[in-house]
């Protein structure tokens, strides 16, 4: 199960338009006072040189930011959307008005370097547990995103071939600790769903041991959350599961222990750190 998001052309080309206008609004303001120093007339060639290796991911906001403020630039991707590159190598080539170049430049560059290590450490985590014999385990995103920013992390996940959970709050339940102590227990707050988010994408409810698993799974839960379960009682859930539920895991997740994880037979590992705990892809842009 996951967002209702659907990421197609129209959405995306929207999305970013949106992004890099509020980013262009911070950052240029009334004007770039630098570049009003260069040759209006002047033109200019320039290219983005990643210095790492790392997927590449941020095209559509790229494209907007360019188009807002230099709509006659011409761009040539060397590098496509969702394609791995190396370090030093060229991944865009752009031609066009020096001064809008360069007032894209910064703009451009954090689009990208964002969203490209989002895939990237996104699709480190699915190569990983693809690995795995009879992996099921899907690698999917969180609500631990930038403030702003969330669809377009939540893309850059997708790219790095991860699945994306619920958007936000709106479109689908996620029953944790805190709401099942104030709605009663497991059982009332299962009960209260269908009569307060009928139309809700998913409903999911956190569980932190055995018991609560198998009193979840008695009220009828269809998608249970195993919170910070050792690897044994991971095993032994899978087991009693049965394949009733879709199990997502989540909690001590990162590279040493993903794979065990993916081993004990789970459907869905969420890591908030795909969107939270990245370093910026470094790349820069180069004039001729």
């Amino acid at each position: 199960m996951t967002s209702h998001f659907d990421f197609s052309e129209a959405s995306l080309i929207a999305l970013a338009q949106a992004d890099a206008a509020r980013a262009l609004t911070e950052d240029v303001g009334n004007g770039d006072l630098t570049a009003a120093l260069i040759d209006p007339m002047r033109q200019a060639s320039a290219r983005i040189v990643a210095r790492e290796a790392a997927v590449i991911c941020g095209a559509p906001w790229v494209q907007a930011t360019l188009q807002q403020v230099a709509p006659e630039a011409r761009l040539e991707w060397q590098v496509n959307e969702g394609q791995h590159c190396n370090p030093d190598q060229v991944v865009l080539t752009l031609q066009g008005p020096a001064r809008a170049l360069l007032t894209a430049e910064r703009t451009v560059l954090n689009f990208l370097q964002l969203l490209s290590a989002v895939a990237t450490h996104t699709a480190t985590f699915v190569q990983m547990v693809q690995s795995v014999p009879g992996n099921r385990a899907q690698i999917v995103d969180t609500r631990k995103t930038l403030p702003g920013l969330r669809l377009a992390q939540k893309y850059a996940v997708r790219v790095g071939g991860g699945t994306n959970h619920r958007i936000g709050l709106y479109d689908a339940v996620l029953i944790k600790e805190n709401h099942i102590a104030a709605a009663g227990g497991i059982k009332a707050v299962l009960e209260r769903v269908a009569q307060v988010a009928p139309s809700a994408s998913f409903v999911e409810i956190e569980v932190e041991n055995l018991a609560e698993l198998n009193e979840a799974l008695s009220a009828g839960a269809t998608m249970i959350l195993l919170d910070n379960m050792s690897l044994p009682d991971l095993r032994e859930a899978v087991r009693l599961n049965a394949g009733r539920a879709i199990l997502e895991v989540s909690g001590g997740v990162n590279r040493d222990t993903v794979r065990d994880i993916a081993a004990t037979g789970v459907d869905r590992i969420s890591i908030g750190a795909l969107t939270k705990d990245i370093k910026a892809v470094d790349f820069s842009m180069r004039f001729s």
